[in-house]
């Protein structure tokens, strides 16, 4: 239910579907191992988990690693983004690889080559900052001063908190909290842990006034507006579902871009205007005329082109993902730069070929790839949850094709791999859902999954009652009163299954035209590496996370492209044109990327997710 004291404009929209394009691959893990995508595009460990790295040896060209600086406490994947302002660098310690030491590295950057950590804002208990780290100065009637703005995801239940924290950084050895655990609070009076968690956060300065924007993680009307004037008294002003407001950013097709909710966002004065710029996740880049929150303008968006330019580029015909994560427009505001992240270049088709329905299914995390082209045919055969303790599963065929359908629950994902696996006999493993409104029933999950069997889910249970011609009621499953096991004697022989790999590659570029209505959109870049199925496992992350545009020249942009390293971009005639990159010796992690001004020069500060801050400069010719 919604408070009356604030602005509600819209109506809660309807719950996403997903289909069978790609599941990324780590997001909020449960604890059989399902993963889910809806939540996991903006929580906690979104952030890829692929081994290695790419280039380990090193490499680089027109850029000067000016310094770097391993933070206190920095273990693999600590590190998460980073903002610059006014001679200090702000570096999120969040809480998932660990649930402890959270909070923000404060950093001495005013002599970028040789940066000092001077403070640490140390986190409430239970929660950490992660995407939304932003420093910036306002001046209004009830405060005149440098605060920092982060975010609250949460790593311990009771003891986190969710919303957003400010802190007074005029004095940035010695940062004051001011507001902790605001946010859009579900159980209205219930005090600050009723905050909803927020995936991140950006403020800008108005003249009297002053706003922030936040990414909320639990209400699909996710677009929340707080009043910071007084930062110790930050009030939530307006809350809105784009889809809903401004209904002309989303595509009729393709049909697979229906995961739609805001990721990320920023504000830039254009033209006399305050500009939103944000990063609608499957509905693309949209800017909003927010110089009056409580009564926003459509200024424009982007489509993502079908079939995926990028993919064409290099001879795949695939659907775009969408998966609109961070954008930035370019310093003359010609052109806005958009990053789509994305976790999982390798997707799957499946089919149940009797029935002519598709199966909605991605491939597990560490088990066996089934590679673009490559197919597996054969017929369904239940072996029922496949957990210790349930009957034993029977062995397939070796002289067939036979696909071990197993249904979710009891154990974990590679527990059930395993037991398929010890029965012998089986070519692949298809897994669909359990009852339960919490990822069950027919919703479909990702997996965090290991075994040397090509492992396929998980598939909606009404999909996994159908292979064996069961009749199945999602509004019965959903409340409880559908049947808790599918009823078919294990051994039994299902519909015939295919299942098709489809390597679509990793997340990657966008240039468009900035512009009113509909943006054009000019080119794509991606590194070679995200084009290339070779490099599926084995290199770390190769998606894109973040980009920030030149201070200086409107032609430069900076990417953050964990494994992939730090990169530069130039436009040139519409086109993006790499001409710097970096990756340090024993490989990179990068997560955030922040350009500032020192001495009359440019500077990107990056943070590394697994060491900390790296200070660039990049040295090409203008």
């Amino acid at each position: 239910m919604r408070r009356g004291a604030f602005i509600s404009r819209v109506a809660i929209a309807a719950a996403a579907v997903l289909v069978a394009t790609g599941v990324a691959a780590a997001a909020p893990v449960r604890p059989d191992g399902g993963v889910s995508v809806s939540e996991g595009a903006r929580d906690a460990q979104q952030h890829g988990d692929t081994a290695g790295h790419l280039n380990p040896e090193g490499t680089s060209e027109n850029v000067t690693l000016v310094s770097k600086l391993k933070l206190k406490n920095a273990v693999p994947e600590k590190i998460a983004d980073v903002g610059v302002f006014n001679g200090y660098a702000y570096l999120a310690a969040w809480g998932v690889v660990t649930c402890k030491y959270n909070g923000v590295h404060v950093v001495d950057v005013r002599d970028p080559a040789a940066p000092k950590e001077v403070a640490f804002i140390v986190s409430k208990e239970g929660s950490y900052p992660g995407e939304g780290v932003q420093a910036l100065h306002i001046d209004t009637p009830a405060f005149e001063g440098d605060i920092l703005v982060t975010n609250n995801e949460k790593c311990k239940e009771p003891a986190g908190f969710g919303g957003m924290n400010i802190y007074d950084i005029t004095r940035p050895t010695a940062p004051t909290p001011l507001t902790e655990g605001f946010g859009d609070s579900t159980v209205p009076g219930a005090g600050k842990k009723a905050a909803n968690e927020i995936h991140s956060v950006f403020a800008w300065d108005a003249g009297d006034k002053a706003y922030a924007v936040m990414v909320d993680n639990e209400e699909a009307d996710d677009v929340d507006i707080v009043d910071i004037t007084d930062p110790k008294k930050p009030v939530l002003i307006a809350e809105y579902n784009l889809a809903t407001e401004f209904p002309q950013i989303l595509q009729a097709a393709p049909s697979n871009l229906v995961e739609v909710f805001l990721h990320d966002m920023v504000v830039k004065e254009i033209g006399g205007k305050q500009v939103m710029l944000l990063s609608y996740w499957d509905a693309g880049y949209v800017a909003l005329d927010v110089t009056d929150p409580l009564d926003p303008e459509y200024i424009g968006d982007t489509d993502f082109t079908d079939p995926d330019p990028e993919a064409a580029e290099s001879g795949f015909t695939v659907p775009p993902e969408g998966n609109g994560h961070q954008s930035e427009v370019t310093g003359d505001n010609a052109y806005l730069i958009g990053a789509d992240e994305d976790f999982g270049p390798l997707a799957v088709i499946g089919l149940n070929v009797n029935d002519t329905t598709e199966i909605t299914s991605s491939q597990g995390s560490g088990t066996q790839l089934l590679l673009d082209g490559q197919v597996v045919q054969g017929s369904s055969v239940f072996v029922g949850r496949a957990c210790i303790g349930d009957p034993a599963v029977p062995a397939g065929n070796p002289a067939t094709t036979d696909i071990a359908v197993v249904e979710r629950g009891v154990c974990t994902f590679t527990e059930k791999v395993a037991n398929v696996i010890a029965a012998g006999g089986y070519d692949a493993v298809l897994i669909f859902n359990r009852t339960g409104t919490d990822g069950g029933c027919d919703g479909s999950l990702g997996m965090t999954v290991e075994g040397d069997i090509r492992t396929f889910g998980v598939a909606p249970r009404g999909q996994g009652f159908a292979i064996f011609d069961v009749a199945y009621d999602n509004a019965a499953c959903l409340a409880g009163t559908g049947p808790s096991r599918l009823d078919v004697l294990i051994g039994t022989v299902g519909d015939t299954l295919r299942f098709t790999g489809k390597f679509d590659g990793w997340g990657y570029v966008h240039l468009f035209e900035y512009e009113n209505n509909k943006m054009t959109e000019l080119d794509t870049y991606a590194i070679p590496e995200a084009h290339d199925q070779a490099f599926v496992r084995g290199f770390g992350d190769l998606s894109v996370h973040e980009v920030a545009t030149s201070a200086v020249h409107n032609d430069l942009a900076y990417l953050s492209y964990y494994s992939g390293g730090f990169r530069v971009l130039k436009i040139v005639a519409n086109k993006l044109v790499e001409v710097g990159h970096f990756i340090d010796d024993g490989g990179n992690n990068f997560w955030g990327v922040q350009v500032f001004q020192s001495g009359g020069q440019e500077y990107v500060a990056a943070s590394d997710r697994d060491f900390g801050l790296y200070i660039f400069r990049y040295t090409g010719t203008d």
